[in-house]
């Protein structure tokens, strides 16, 4: 190759994604997500958070604060795995500490509780459905977050869909948290973790072609 050949393949060849590009195209997709979210919920029969934490109540937003610092934490992941050659370092830790939190809280509260309030506070009444409509809520956002992800320069897809399912599951576990009736912090632990692991999962699956160059 002629050295003039040399520096027109280079000059021409794509460039990864600014900082600014990639925060854009992640900020609609969070965007879209959350109303995608929101817009299932309203298919989704259950108990409206009257009926359980009133959202003027200081433990619903102990409840949010779950699935918020997880997707807080989950942008923050997917924006440095979108651009190569960024490392995600401590970002990790960032999506793993409210997961960590919640899971100590609800060890501590199970310690002190007497032994046959334990299943309850686990279990709650809606065990059954909760994480699954959680996954029901993820769906679009995983698949809406993925398009970002694809259009962007992720060098990592396994790590990328996993971090995108994380996210996804974030902003359904988010949205769940205005029809959830429960309470007690060891079914959030539980349940509302179980519900962003799965999304996590296929997001993994997925990415391995999906975000493949």
């Amino acid at each position: 190759m002629k050295t003039e050949d040399l520096i027109s393949v280079l000059v021409e060849a794509p460039r990864p994604p600014s900082r600014a590009v990639a925060g854009k195209r992640l900020g609609l997709a969070l965007v879209a997500s959350l109303i995608t979210a929101l817009l299932i919920l309203q298919t989704i029969r259950g108990n409206p958070v009257r009926q359980g934490v009133s959202v003027l109540t200081p433990l619903f937003w102990v409840k949010v604060l779950l699935p918020l610092s997880m997707t807080t934490a989950g942008l923050w992941v997917t924006a440095r795995l979108s651009r190569p050659g960024v490392g995600v370092g401590r970002a990790w830790l960032a999506l793993g500490l409210p997961v960590v939190a919640v899971w100590l809280a609800a060890m501590a509260i199970l310690l002190v509780s007497p032994a046959p309030a334990r299943p309850e506070l686990v279990l709650g009444h809606t065990w059954r459905t909760c994480s699954l409509y959680i996954v029901e809520l993820s769906s679009l956002p995983l698949l809406l977050l993925l398009w970002a992800m694809r259009g962007l320069a992720a060098t990592r897809p396994v790590a990328t869909g996993v971090a995108s399912g994380l996210l996804a599951g974030a902003i359904g576990t988010l949205a769940y948290c205005f029809r959830c009736p429960e309470t007690a912090v060891p079914f959030w632990a539980t349940w509302y973790s179980l519900g962003m692991a799965v999304p996590a999962v296929i997001g993994g699956l997925l990415g391995r072609w999906a975000l493949r160059w």
